[in-house]
């Protein structure tokens, strides 16, 4: 697909200078792109390469002064990132309008409902009374069990599997080897040391526009749902145990585990590889630093980093003061001597 510079700017509400006509047909990193492809320039770091580009159309900050000619078109916006973001998902939409049909072999119940604008991809299993609706793009080998809805524009990447009773809502997308509704971790102790499996007969419910990365797991419920709230984004390598609550536009970075029953608020913010244990709540905008280990529930807005996590800005202090420790340790061992003369002295003048 071929664009000009004048209909990108149209579509991320842009001003075109230079060449309004000036055609492009792939993107391109700025320090490497070439003639008719697209780059951006949000970091001040690769300013350099806005006059050396090959690039054919550039889109910049609208604030952005520049120290000489550039050669490509550029398009300014208030926030070139941004944009470029809202310029590459409508591409991939483009792209994903094309997708339609059904390949072969694939299996589709004969009471599954499937809606308009549907992809079917080979080797697809779609099961018993499932609700696929318009405009699904639902990609090979990807498993839906009995009594699944998946939401209209959806997009279920290769190998995706989505356990019988499950519910996504529209816009999401599931990366590949992501498993949605396998058994949550619940076994009862037996006297004789052995353990009886807890039958996890819940659900997870997915609400709208959710990301979730490649070979992440959701458990679903023992009794009842758990639940991904409307716009929560979930990087890849992710473990969400049953009955766990993520709350709407929270981001879960690689590698975290959450233990069950555990309620997470909105607008959350968790680095990679964080452990958090179960039964406990997370506040609304609270922020968890990688490889925190949290046992205790975080009132809104909190912030805590460490194994056990503990209050951010104290643990930023408490490294600092460890910096400092040899530095310390001398000193006191100085003045340690300077108290022992001072009781010699004293002793001998008879004190």
């Amino acid at each position: 697909m071929t664009f000009s510079a004048q209909q990108i700017a149209m579509m991320i509400g842009g001003s075109v200078e230079g060449d309004a006509q000036a055609a492009v047909d792939s993107f391109g990193k700025i320090e490497e792109a070439t003639a008719g492809q697209l780059a951006f320039l949000a970091n001040p770091k690769y300013e350099d390469y806005l006059y050396s580009t090959g690039a054919s159309v550039i889109i910049i900050n609208d604030k952005l002064v520049l120290r000489q000619p550039v050669a490509a078109s550029l398009i300014r916006v208030p926030d070139a990132y941004n944009a470029f973001a809202i310029l590459l998902t409508k591409y991939q939409q483009l792209q994903l309008q094309q997708m339609e049909g059904r390949q072969e072999p694939s299996y589709v119940d004969e009471t599954a409902t499937v809606g308009k604008n549907v992809f079917i991809g080979a080797f697809a299993y779609i099961g018993r009374n499932v609700r696929i609706e318009d405009g699904v793009k639902i990609y090979p080998q990807v498993f839906i069990g009995d009594e699944v809805t998946v939401g209209a524009g959806t997009v279920l990447h290769p190998g995706v599997r989505v356990y019988n009773q499950c519910s996504i809502g529209a816009g999401c997308t599931v990366h590949g080897g992501t498993v949605i509704g396998a058994d949550g971790f619940g076994f009862a102790p037996q006297a004789d040391g052995s353990y009886q499996k807890v039958p996890q007969i819940g659900n997870v419910v997915v609400e709208d526009n959710v990301e979730i990365g490649a070979n992440t797991t959701i458990d679903r419920a023992t009794i009842g749902s758990t639940i991904i709230r409307t716009g929560a984004k979930i990087d890849n390598l992710v473990q969400i145990a049953h009955n766990v609550e993520v709350g709407a536009n929270t981001v879960i970075a690689a590698q975290t585990g959450i233990s069950g029953s555990t309620k997470i608020g909105r607008n959350v913010l968790i680095g990679g590889q964080a452990g958090i244990v179960g039964h406990i709540r997370i506040g609304d905008g609270a922020r968890i630093n990688a490889q925190s280990g949290v046992s205790k529930s975080l009132d809104n807005g909190k912030s805590v980093t460490g194994s056990p996590a503990y209050d951010y800005s104290a643990a930023l202090r408490s490294q600092a003061l460890s910096r400092k420790l040899p530095e310390m340790d001398q000193k006191i061992k100085a003045l340690e001597k300077q108290l022992e003369e001072l009781r010699r002295l004293s002793m001998a003048n008879g004190f």
